[in-house]
């Protein structure tokens, strides 16, 4: 059947999806180069996946809350630039829904079984994400209400879809 996508194809990895990262702020750091190049390799045999960096707004000291709104909406515009109407869009939020690694990688694999194979996760500056953006998202998920620089996010981040594709595929993980 055309355009149906079976679950044996995704448990095979014959199926590629594509997972496309969207970022606000530029890594700078060579450790994090480092791991983001690792969990990239390990993602090829599962997916395509493409990291877009938008740039940062530089937040002046003690800003008021309305210029943090300016400035979230002004990185959450660029953000949006990169988002196609087919993704599956999620977006990385505090007060998103949380997941244990095994319901993330039934949320990746449900997605494709659902034929949304195009997922972008958007990963929002240090003030967070724009309204806009979030009103934008098909999910909202959280991966821990702890918080975390953006930069090293990305790496973690990178590591639990890693991780669920391992699961969605019936291979060894670590506990």
């Amino acid at each position: 059947m055309p355009g149906v996508i079976f679950l044996s194809e995704i448990t095979r990895g014959s199926l590629k999806m594509k997972i496309t990262l969207v970022t606000v702020g530029k890594l700078k750091e060579k450790y994090l180069k480092e791991a983001i190049s690792e969990y990239s390799k390990r993602l090829s045999r599962y997916c395509k996946l493409d990291i877009i960096e938008v740039n940062d707004e530089k937040t002046p000291d003690n800003a008021s809350e309305k210029e943090e709104i300016l400035i979230k909406n002004k990185e959450g515009e660029a953000i949006l630039k990169h988002i196609k109407d087919n993704m599956l869009v999620v977006a990385m939020d505090l007060k998103g829904k949380m997941l244990s690694s095994e319901e993330f990688g039934t949320f990746i694999k449900d997605a494709g079984v659902r034929g949304n194979s195009d997922i972008a996760f958007i990963i929002g500056g240090s003030l967070g994400i724009s309204d806009e953006v979030l009103r934008r998202a098909d999910h909202k998920l959280c991966i821990s209400k702890m918080t975390f620089p953006h930069q090293l996010f990305r790496v973690i981040l990178l590591e639990q879809i890693y991780r669920g594709f391992r699961i969605i595929n019936g291979e060894p993980y670590h506990k």
